[in-house]
């Protein structure tokens, strides 16, 4: 009998630290509702990630007690459906904030000191870029905090350390809060905007984008945009007319409007672009802290006790 179905593959602590709690699990090679049916009938555990679980999984979960999200967004997972019925939705807010916060602050810098650009040029044997390039020092640059959860406080206390003024715009935290964590609180984002040399994007969208064409024409001119929050955050096609009119200096995207990136999306194309795969929260050590933090919430949400160096 499984006691939890594993949907997508989490790091072997979490899987230890599941069956050390005495679980069963079934950890899934095909996600396909076919395949699982036979385990969901018996579970009384999910784990998932950004797959989620549907409304018509749940309905083929007659014991399920909780939905583990390994991750913050909880937004594929059918919450009205499981709240209905009482199972839990747990998650792990802040587990893989340290390397998120890291690819964010290296997103700043692959875009000031064009990286990419550079690693192309030695590549192609044109070591007299060196003499054409025009890079930048983050130190004394103004950034712009999109939102204060678990990232961006980590982002400001790094950008800090680079000798920058960290500007931070909230919808709800308090000027004391944020001044506690070295930022400026800025009540109007597009006043933000006028003021960051480079602006990072934090926090939950919207139905619509938050940088929309409008707002992106708001920034400073040359100002560096950075993505490493949710893909909706930004309007992807007003960013690539921004960048190819130059009023946008350049940009470093780790999330994006569809996932998987298509290989014929216009993003690709577009100039002072970095580009990566959705891994800020990626890290080994992110991975493991996450797998452990939401067995953890699974076997408490189970009412069962949590193994020795497992507690919540």
């Amino acid at each position: 009998m499984t006691d939890c179905v594993v949907v997508q593959p989490i790091a072997g602590v979490g899987l230890d630290l599941l069956r050390a709690a005495g679980l069963s699990l079934h950890v899934a090679s095909d996600r396909s509702l076919g395949a699982l049916a036979p385990h969901l009938a018996a579970a009384r555990a999910v784990v998932t990630r950004d797959a989620g679980f549907s409304a018509e999984a749940i309905g083929l979960s007659p014991r399920l007690k909780v939905i583990g999200v390994h991750g913050t967004g909880t937004n594929a997972v059918a919450k009205d459906v499981a709240r209905d019925r009482g199972i839990a939705v747990v998650n792990t807010p802040g587990a893989n904030a340290q390397s998120v916060a890291e690819l964010t602050l290296a997103l700043m810098l692959a875009c000031t000191k064009r990286l990419v650009e550079a690693d192309a040029a030695v590549r192609a044997g044109d070591f007299a870029f060196r003499y054409r390039q025009r890079s930048h020092e983050l130190q004394g640059r103004t950034l712009g905090l999109v939102g204060f959860g678990h990232v961006s406080r980590r982002v400001a206390r790094l950008a800090l350390a680079f000798d920058m003024t960290v500007l931070g715009w909230s919808r709800s935290a308090a000027p004391g809060d944020m001044a506690e964590h070295g930022m400026r609180h800025v009540a109007d984002l597009d006043a933000l905007c006028a003021a960051s040399d480079v602006v990072s994007l934090h926090g939950i969208p919207g139905p619509t984008p938050l940088f929309d064409e409008a707002r992106l024409a708001r920034l400073k001119p040359g100002a560096i945009v950075v993505n490493t929050g949710r893909g909706g955050l930004l309007d992807e096609a007003a960013l690539i007319e921004g960048l190819a009119a130059g009023r946008i200096g350049a940009a470093g995207l780790d999330v994006f409007q569809h996932e998987p990136l298509p290989a014929d999306s216009p993003l690709v194309g577009a100039p002072n672009l970095v580009l990566t795969p959705h891994l800020g929260g990626a890290t080994q050590e992110a991975l493991e802290r996450t797998a452990l933090e939401v067995a953890r919430k699974v076997i408490a949400a189970l009412g069962l006790p949590v193994p020795a160096g497992g507690a919540v």
